[in-house]
């Protein structure tokens, strides 16, 4: 063999080595990288209840941090709401007025204003005997001719006008004695009602200003600091429900056919190093915004996402929101 086929059989070898190579990673990227993924990642979440008030203040103390177990019903911070407080002595003094004019209308006059009406009456009763007496002389000597018919006619008046003062101090004293009509009592009462439920209101108020856990949970988020001015609705912290957890995937539709509502499920949680068994009880479109795969260009259609959720079938009190949730198809 010549010198020259020998460098030319030299040469050779690491092109026929390369294209090996080559035709080796194309074989395993045709089999193997061209393999659907059949594992499914999803994570844990939980149930978080924003803590707010409905009237503004500023904080005025903690009793929980971030992190701290609580209880349904314990005192998680106090909110200073001066103004509310104001409100309220301008409420209770409104109600005090208006249960004091719904007692004089209940009631009626006083004993001294009755007493008083009484006299009245009396006077004005000897006031007609008077009259009468007076007018029945005039009367008298009129039709004896001795008085003529004018001195006749200013007693009759003179009685007239007594007769009609004492139907008034009668009515003075009756209307003493009977209070206010009815009408004006309703609309008493109507207004210490109305003032009632204006001290209600403002009581519901200070209530607001004590932030109140409504379940057992944790504190997973604290907002403001001690001072701090917080609004209405503003939240103020969060609490998880310990008693809520779930696990959430995004599957696609062609992988769908997989996971069915009532369905239990293993996944594994790569935080615990163990198996859980979750219940599916929840699926839904993610809709067009979500992640989705197209596949027009083989002549296919698009692969719209679904969320999944499932129950943990036994309590997992060690599963934290946020944990990694691994599901072998």
């Amino acid at each position: 063999m010549s010198r020259e086929d020998n460098k030319s059989g030299s040469k050779l070898i690491p092109i026929l080595g390369f294209a090996a190579v080559i035709i080796a990673v194309a074989i395993y990227g045709f089999f193997f990288l061209n393999q659907e993924d059949n594992t499914l990642q999803g994570e844990a979440e939980i149930t978080e209840v924003r803590i707010s008030s409905k009237v503004p203040g500023r904080i005025e103390k903690f009793f929980v941090q971030e992190g701290d177990s609580v209880r349904r019903g314990d005192t998680l911070a106090i909110l200073s709401a001066p103004d509310v407080y104001a409100k309220l002595s301008q409420a209770t003094a409104a109600e005090q007025g208006a249960a004091a004019q719904s007692n004089k209308a209940q009631k009626g006059a006083r004993v001294e204003q009755i007493n008083a009406a009484y006299e009245m009456w009396q006077k004005a009763k000897v006031g007609v005997d008077i009259a009468q007496k007076s007018f029945t002389r005039v009367q008298n000597l009129y039709n004896k001719g001795v008085t003529t018919a004018q001195k006749r006619d200013e007693a009759e008046a003179n009685y007239n006008a007594a007769v009609a003062t004492e139907k008034a101090a009668k009515s003075q004293y009756d209307m003493a004695q009977n209070g206010a009509e009815r009408e004006d009592k309703e609309a008493a009462l109507a207004m210490l009602n109305r003032a009632k439920g204006a001290v209600a209101e403002v009581d519901s108020y200070i209530t607001e200003t004590y932030l109140i856990s409504p379940v057992d949970g944790r504190v997973s988020d604290r907002f403001p600091n001690v001072g701090e001015l917080v609004g209405t609705g503003a939240p103020i912290m969060n609490v998880m429900d310990l008693s809520d957890k779930w696990g959430t995937f995004n599957v696609r539709e062609d992988r769908l056919q997989n996971f069915k509502i009532g369905q239990t499920v293993t996944a594994f949680v790569p935080a615990l190093n163990k198996d859980v068994q979750l219940k599916i009880y929840y699926m839904k479109d993610l809709g067009s915004y979500a992640a989705w795969k197209a596949t027009k260009t083989t002549g296919g259609y698009d692969r719209k996402t679904f969320e999944v959720r499932g129950h943990f079938v036994e309590n997992q009190p060690d599963i934290l929101p946020g944990m990694s949730l691994v599901i072998k198809e």
